[in-house]
């Protein structure tokens, strides 16, 4: 008589036994097991001090408290190409087993929609995980301008201060819209423009809404400067009579050209991480991300540092950026002839 141990039924349960655990053991693992004792490097794609580097920090301080098995979260600074840079080393080097974030600039999306060199992704394969803000740019003109609002720009010239390269939202106004801001360049940055407008050299300026909110929020209330348009789909809650770009459109065409140009400010400050991350890991860090961004020592962070917050989940920002990234080719084409 066999043994039981020794039958064919129990011959084959072990061979299925033993080819089931040399498939991966890793795919068996649950988000928590996964990641215990693991470290996540959160690549920033600009160098230390800035905006990004700065909220990058704050998601590296806070979200892994949140992550099942309580990852280390480390940041890494890696600038260069305007974070073109960061972005293609998580998009190709990086894990592709969520231990790899980033952040990069906000126009992550129009760089590769727009051709920009050096682009080797594509934004929409990116599993992106939620944003700690959006950013919303502005156009502001001095006091003294006799442009006092867009419609003016329409008929008036109007010296605007312009780094000279890059893609630059007030030269997509001109070729788009037929505004005559006249772009003096030679300006490194927007604290080199405006004192350029302070000193008088130009009558206008293109920033961030926070730069303008946090250092010069006198020059709104004593009215020295007017915001005359946002960067943005929608009029900004903070100051709901100033027009957005895109209603500025007459036309279907101009419209899908410039919320194109209007995806940047939605972005905003956001993570994602590679392509190709298990279904649900991609999903145990939006659910992280989404912890975080009610924890009250997060808020109570972001207030003390003085920081703006306006987060949104990782499944809106992936409609955001595969909206984009599904603009019909004549449009594409249009875009890029408006920024030249």
């Amino acid at each position: 008589m066999a043994s039981r141990g020794n039958g064919p039924l129990y011959i084959l349960i072990m061979i299925l036994t033993l080819f089931i655990s040399a498939i991966s053991p890793a795919a068996a693992q649950s988000p928590g097991q996964f990641y215990q004792g693991k470290t996540v490097n959160l690549y920033i794609g600009y160098g230390p001090g800035g905006g990004y580097d700065i909220y990058g920090r704050v998601v590296a301080r806070f979200l892994g408290h949140h992550i099942p098995g309580k990852p280390s979260v480390v940041p890494q600074n890696m600038p260069g190409a305007g974070s073109i840079r960061a972005a293609n080393y998580v998009y190709h080097v990086a894990p592709k087993d969520g231990t790899a974030l980033g952040i990069v600039t906000q126009t992550v999306a129009l760089e590769e929609i727009l051709g920009t060199s050096g682009v080797q992704y594509k934004a929409a394969d990116f599993n992106w995980i939620g944003r700690v803000t959006s950013n919303i740019d502005v156009l502001i003109v001095w006091n003294t301008s006799k442009v006092k609002t867009i419609e003016d720009a329409l008929t008036l010239e109007i010296p605007l201060a312009s780094p000279g390269s890059g893609l630059f939202i007030p030269r997509i106004l001109n070729n788009v819209l037929g505004t005559k801001f006249k772009l003096i360049t030679g300006f490194p940055g927007s604290n080199e423009s405006i004192l350029a407008m302070e000193r008088g050299e130009v009558e206008a300026v293109s920033t961030s809404w926070t730069q303008i909110k946090t250092s010069k929020d006198d020059w709104i209330k004593n009215g020295t400067v007017r915001i005359i348009v946002g960067y943005a789909p929608e009029r900004s809650p903070e100051f709901p009579s100033v027009p957005s770009m895109v209603e500025l459109a007459t036309n279907e065409e101009q419209k899908q050209i410039l919320a194109l140009y209007a995806t940047g400010s939605e972005v905003g400050r956001s993570i994602f991480t590679t392509p190709t991350v298990p279904k649900d890991r991609v999903q145990t860090l939006r659910e992280a991300f989404d912890a975080m961004a009610r924890d009250p020592q997060l808020l109570s962070y972001i207030q003390q540092i003085g920081g703006e917050f306006d987060p949104m989940s990782g499944a809106d920002l992936q409609k955001i950026i595969q909206g984009a990234a599904a603009i019909p080719a004549d449009i594409r084409e249009k875009a890029i002839t408006a920024q030249r």
